[in-house]
């Protein structure tokens, strides 16, 4: 595996986080549509479950991890979707949920690109 470059993985969440975001605002337009059933988007770790990190070993005093304690791992999802007479599976409440996660995760991703963006720029001055 070649280097993990830190901005096309932050990239790549910042798209995924904006296709959650339309479905979820999707789903809550569609909370009163009789049938209309409830949609979400794979998880962001299948796109990391693909491509394992493995930790490299630069100095002789590093402790060696085996495979399967640097792979990611998917956790398994029950469907909590409850349908009402209409047919329809919208849950208002979790789709607010779902939405304050794409906040955060959003923050958390910024957060994270900046200070590594504010790193790149000091080891560069003189």
């Amino acid at each position: 595996m070649g280097p993990l470059y830190l901005f096309e993985l932050a990239s790549s969440q910042a798209r995924w986080l904006e296709l959650r975001q339309s479905t979820i605002a999707t789903n809550v337009a569609n909370a009163n549509t009789p049938g209309f059933r409830a949609r979400d988007v794979e998880p962001f770790n299948k796109v990391l479950d693909g491509t394992p990190v493995r930790l490299a070993m630069t100095s002789p005093s590093h402790m060696q991890l085996s495979a399967a304690e640097t792979d990611t791992r998917a956790t398994a999802k029950k469907d909590s979707w409850d349908v009402v007479h209409s047919g329809n599976s919208v849950s208002l409440e979790q789709e607010m949920i779902k939405g304050s996660d794409v906040n955060r995760d959003y923050s958390m991703n910024s957060a994270i690109v900046r200070s590594f963006h504010r790193m790149l720029l000091s080891s560069t001055k003189t």
